[in-house]
């Protein structure tokens, strides 16, 4: 079975669908099987990858309206998408009256996830129930961290809902990577807002910091990730350098 590993952060602008949409381009660039599971209602990672938000299914579907995950993923040349929509917005209400409600995600994936090496789950922007059903149905959780004033701001309340979910509901959970973005090597601020974060995460850090790119902001807004859009950008040298990193730690071949 593949890795599956949730991209979490309750804070909302610091890269986390971005590096989502990214992070599995760059690995399917380099050979690996990847699904992008899009579980946030803004559905950015959906579009992200080139695919409408008014899919035939959706992650909705998958959770609440009992549609296989097989049926509702889609192909792109950039790694396979389960999308969302905007109708998981209200699926929070939904899923509360659910028996095992925080692994409805989980059972879901199970069938999908041996066929991938990878299967991530790009989470909403807030603590609650459907980013609780992503860390659950997650080995592992990789966050992004903001390279700008308050980037620990809320790291720790995140680390304490990590500990609680650990303890009562997925022992197996552990950090896999803290992902620094929206680096700016021209200011010695970034600089200490890295060392800050490799100090709160000790060897859990990735190497490569994700810059300020403009490339990379503008990529979105042609439907595909930094790579197809301009693969010699710093943006997309950085990203394919970080897949080479989670490539290494899994020594994939």
């Amino acid at each position: 079975m593949g890795k599956i590993i949730a991209i979490v952060n309750q804070k909302g602008g610091v890269g986390k669908t971005t590096s989502a949409v990214n992070v599995t381009a760059a690995l399917r660039e380099k050979g690996a099987r990847v699904l992008l599971v899009d579980f946030d209602p803004q559905a950015n990672a959906t579009s992200g990858m080139g695919i409408s938000r008014r899919s035939k299914y959706t992650s909705y579907d998958v959770i609440i309206n009992q549609v296989s995950a097989e049926q509702a993923i889609v192909h792109t040349d950039w790694g396979d998408v389960l999308p969302s929509s905007s109708a998981l917005a209200g699926a929070g209400v939904e899923l509360t009256g659910m028996n095992q409600r925080e692994y409805v995600l989980k059972t879901a994936l199970e069938p999908v996830a041996e066929g991938y090496d990878f299967v991530f789950i790009d989470c909403p922007p807030s603590l609650e129930l459907l980013t609780l059903n992503g860390i659950c149905a997650a080995e592992q959780i990789m966050i992004p961290v903001q390279c700008e004033y308050y980037a620990l701001e809320g790291l720790s309340d995140l680390m304490a809902t990590m500990r609680a979910v650990k303890k009562r509901l997925n022992p197996r959970l552990t950090v896999f990577g803290v992902l620094l973005t929206m680096f700016d090597g021209r200011t010695n601020f970034s600089a200490q807002v890295a060392q800050e974060v490799r100090r709160f995460f000790p060897g859990r850090v990735y190497g490569t910091a994700i810059p300020r790119n403009v490339r990379l902001a503008e990529a979105p807004s042609h439907g595909m990730p930094v790579i197809a859009y301009d693969k010699q950008s710093r943006g997309a040298k950085a990203y394919l350098a970080v897949a080479e990193e989670i490539l290494n730690r899994y020594n994939f071949d």
